[in-house]
């Protein structure tokens, strides 16, 4: 997957990152792949980057959108008291009222009172409760109208909550945008809940084989799953077919709460 990401690169593409990683997770996955020019996506889409290693980060915010937390984190305590609440400090990464599993979020992570969490505006909020469902979030946040605020379920008891209207494909429009390309020309490659506003806006999308049903069912086509390198076999034919105008804003690899 790593070799045809930088073979796509090669080949005169942009290839964007999108991704539900903070920013600083999504860094090491940026080195990985040795993108060290263009733009990635991260927050799900409140907070766009370009990069360049000449820059003394290799990297410089372009775009976050901020909201206010507090009205929907205070809606949801009361549904999910025994919740675990997190609000991101961009570009160092959370504060949060209780540990999460190691490895679920990256970065610098400080725990403090939930009332701590609602005192200024943020990029995103993540809400975690492993005695409920991804189902258990969906009917949740359906039945309480919840406002102020864009909404997606992960693979586990994961909510993530993003200032209203805001998505990868917000995100990927501004890079769209700025390299001037339009939204039909772009590939869009995801597996999960969070990529359907980018499915709809990309003129073309992929879903990878592990994606739920929905994210299969929104898709133009679907592939294999990641273990099986689901990636490499829709990037390896545009490489194959020489140079053209097909653009490629994909996510793979993503943890498992926002992939």
């Amino acid at each position: 997957m790593r070799d045809a990401v930088r073979a796509v690169v090669s080949s005169g593409r942009e290839v964007v990152v999108a991704t539900g990683r903070s920013l600083v997770a999504t860094l090491p996955v940026l080195d990985q792949l040795s993108l060290l020019h263009g733009y990635a996506v991260t927050s799900n889409g409140a907070v766009t980057i370009r990069l360049d290693p000449a820059l003394p980060q290799g990297y410089e915010v372009v775009d976050a959108v901020v909201f206010d937390p507090a009205p929907a984190l205070r809606v949801l305590r009361e549904q999910l008291p025994n919740a675990v609440y997190a609000v991101e400090d961009l570009g160092l990464g959370f504060r949060l009222t209780a540990p999460f599993p190691d490895g679920e979020l990256i970065g610098t992570l400080t725990v403090t009172p939930f009332d701590d969490l609602l005192t200024q505006p943020v990029t995103r909020v993540v809400v975690r409760s492993p005695e409920h469902t991804p189902e258990d979030f969906l009917e949740i946040v359906e039945r309480l109208g919840l406002h102020g605020g864009s909404y997606t379920v992960g693979w586990t008891a994961w909510l993530d909550i993003a200032p209203e209207g805001v998505s990868k494909a917000h995100g990927l429009r501004l890079v769209a945008e700025r390299l001037g390309v339009a939204a039909s020309e772009v590939l869009a490659v995801g597996d999960g809940r969070n990529d359907l506003e980018m499915f709809q806006w990309a003129g073309r999308a992929v879903a990878m084989g592990q994606a739920p049903p929905e994210v299969q069912a929104a898709a133009d086509q679907v592939v294999a799953s990641v273990d099986d390198d689901g990636l490499a076999d829709v990037l390896e034919p545009l490489v194959a077919a020489g140079r053209g105008p097909v653009r490629d804003g994909s996510e793979d690899g993503d943890d498992q709460s926002h992939a």
